[in-house]
Order: C-alpha cells, then sequence, then structure tokens
C-alpha cells in the first residue's frame, strides 16, 4: 500500500488520453490499483487475473472475502475466456446491452480466481461502454476488476476527490474523468438459472430484460 494520496490523472480527449491509460495499465500489471470512470459511479481495477493484486484489492476497499468482485471485459470476443458456458438468453441480452450497464453472472471458467467468486463458482462480467474502463481492460490484455472506488459500506464515489477522500493510500492512481453520472449501477443478472434472475436492479430494467427473454423464448410471452 503507498505512503502517499494517490496521484491523479485527468483522461479526457484534451488530455492526453493515451499517456494516461498507458500509465495505468503499467500500474495495474505491475500489481497497482487504479481507480477510473464508469458509467455510473468510479471504479476500483486490478488485474483480474493477478491474485497477489485481488487480495490488495480487498485490503484497501476493507471487504470481506465473502463478497464476489465483477470483472469487464474490452471485448465480447474475449467473454468464453472467463465464462464457462453462455446460454443463448446471455447472447440476446448481449446484443441488446452491450456494451453497457448490464452484467452478466456465468458460471466462471477455470481462468476465473475463487478469490472473485466468494466460493460460488460463478463471476459476474461486463463489457462496459465507457471509453476509459474499456480501453484499460484493452490495455492490459485481461479483464480488470468492476468493483466500486470507495471502502466497503460507504456511499460509491462520483468523482476523483470522493475516492481520494475514501480510499486515501489504497490506490496508486486516480483517472480523472470528471464527475459521473451516479444514479444506480449496473443490472446483476444471473444467467446460470433458467429463467435468468435479477440479483441487483439498476441501469437495464426489467421490463427490458423480459421482452429479451421473450425473444429467446416466445412461449414465456
Amino acid at each position: 500500500m503507498s505512503t502517499h494520496p494517490a496521484r491523479m490523472i485527468k483522461v479526457d480527449s484534451s488530455c492526453n488520453p493515451e499517456g494516461a491509460i498507458s500509465e495505468a495499465s503499467e500500474i495495474l500489471l505491475s500489481g497497482g490499483l487504479v481507480a477510473y470512470p464508469t458509467e455510473s459511479f468510479f471504479g476500483l481495477a486490478a488485474d483480474a487475473t493477478n491474485e497477489t493484486a485481488i487480495k490488495r484489492l480487498f485490503l484497501a476497499k476493507k471487504r470481506g472475502h465473502g463478497s464476489p468482485v465483477l470483472i469487464l471485459i474490452h471485448s465480447v470476443d474475449v467473454l468464453d475466456q472467463y465464462a464457462h458456458h453462455i446460454p443463448p438468453v446471455a447472447r440476446q441480452l448481449i446484443k441488446e446491452f452491450w456494451p453497457g450497464g448490464l452484467t452478466l453472472v456465468f458460471d466462471a471458467g477455470p481462468k476465473i480466481s475463487p478469490l472473485l467468486t466468494a466460493g460460488t463458482g460463478k463471476i459476474g462480467i461486463r463489457f462496459s461502454s465507457h471509453p476509459v474502463a474499456t480501453a484499460l481492460a484493452r490495455a492490459i490484455g485481461t479483464p480488470i476488476t468492476g468493483t466500486s472506488a470507495n471502502l466497503s459500506g460507504e456511499p460509491p464515489c462520483r468523482n476523483a476527490d470522493e475516492v481520494r477522500r475514501s480510499l486515501g493510500h489504497g490506490v496508486d492512481l486516480i483517472l480523472d474523468g470528471g464527475e459521473t453520472k451516479g444514479e444506480v449501477g449496473s443490472t446483476v443478472l444471473d444467467v446460470t438459472v433458467d429463467p435468468p434472475r435479477i440479483l441487483r436492479q439498476g441501469m437495464v430494467s426489467q421490463d427490458e430484460i423480459l421482452a429479451n427473454i421473450r425473444i429467446c423464448h416466445p412461449e414465456t410471452g
């Protein structure tokens, strides 16, 4: 853990985003933690394939190991590397809502650390529509963690200053993309069961999900 407050780097189209992403990716690949903006709140990234980094993330957030952590991927093309099985209904939902605010819970593939699944054997996966989040995952070539950038039990953060106040020395770098939209996080949907089950209501409504489930299973309409 750093002995200094996290550095902040502005990241937008006018402030050399490639340079900021490059620096952030070096930190992630060395086992560090980076806070970054998403469609809703700030997320906290660790290299999701690095168990040492994942343990540090739990420590920084003061999060119990009984809580699973979702991951963000940079492309639908890599999904089958991390999900054991992708049912047809998931493919329909992906077609409609990715990139975007829907996290799908799959049976975890062998590359997924048990630290991320909290012993459930399931992993939440999302393809974010925020360019910074996706650029980070693309830059390191592996998924990043998608948990919120705040101490567990505290409200999620909407700007870089809130992240610094919440996490203090626990994060190495904050990518300051300005104020995020806030409001609600992603909808979390378990597609390992039939019919799929909403675990957390968020950006994508139940009605939108049901409409797409009916496309795969017209008899449910």
